[in-house]
């Protein structure tokens, strides 16, 4: 969901939401993300990706829960 504002959305909604972690474009055109932070926040998140900004077509979210390794100090769009 390039071209939308969707990683500078989900960054914003993920530093609210106090997560950790990156938001980044892949060449296929999807938008991956990886977020680290309290479960009912993680939730609140991934409810958020499923809408997405208001220009944005979301298709599907995929969700794989697997546990934190707290590296990440902020969350952030990578490259």
């Amino acid at each position: 969901m390039q071209g939308v504002s969707f990683r500078a959305g989900a960054c914003a909604e993920a530093r609210r939401l106090g997560l950790t972690g990156w938001v980044r474009n892949l060449p296929s055109g999807d938008v991956e993300t990886l977020a680290e932070g309290p479960p009912e926040q993680l939730d609140v998140f991934a409810r958020w990706c499923r809408r997405g900004p208001a220009a944005a077509q979301v298709e599907s979210v995929d969700r794989s829960d697997d546990p934190a390794t707290d590296e990440f100090k902020s969350f952030a769009v990578v490259s």
